[in-house]
């Protein structure tokens, strides 16, 4: 992931890094855990980079939510965009059990544990795959984004190691 977001970093240098923060958190894959990196290797304070990130982060969910199974619909009718979309939906569906048992919990945990293959993208569209009204899942996912907030703030900001280091 580190290569990525420098590589973003790299092709947003024009922008300040407050303004690559906020669109790497907008990013599928990188999303929350990218932008925050990315701010802590740019010098932007922690209480300026973790609203950012977070509203970055937040963005494209309800547009997942509400519009990703139709348009998945329409791309399988055509002969072009149905074999990507059938991967997609194979890989999120591969992780549906992950969420199905206690949904609500299971979603949080997906979206805030940051680890491959996880995030507000894929657990946006695991919950609109299921059908999970966006009443409840919307919730889910921000309390899940929230999580992954408290983590890499932590992990990217060496809060971690500072707190570990006063205990030693």
């Amino acid at each position: 992931m580190e290569g990525l977001v420098n590589w973003f970093m790299e092709t947003l240098k024009g922008l300040s890094g407050e303004w690559v923060a906020f669109i790497i958190s907008m990013v599928p894959i990188l999303e929350l855990r990218g932008g925050l990196l990315a701010a802590s290797l740019m010098n932007v304070p922690i209480l300026t980079a973790v609203p950012l990130c977070i509203i970055g982060n937040i963005i494209p969910v309800p547009f997942i939510l509400w519009f990703v199974t139709p348009l998945f619909n329409l791309l399988k009718k055509t002969r072009l965009f149905r074999p990507l979309v059938e991967k997609l939906e194979a890989k999120a569906m591969g992780k549906k059990d992950k969420i199905e048992k206690g949904y609500f919990w299971g979603l949080v945990l997906f979206v805030g544990i940051p680890l491959p293959g996880t995030g507000a993208w894929t657990g946006s569209l695991i919950a609109s795959m299921l059908d999970i009204p966006f009443k409840k899942a919307f919730p889910a996912v921000l309390l899940g984004i929230l999580v992954a907030t408290i983590i890499m703030s932590l992990v990217s900001y060496g809060l971690l190691g500072a707190i570990m280091g006063l205990f030693a």
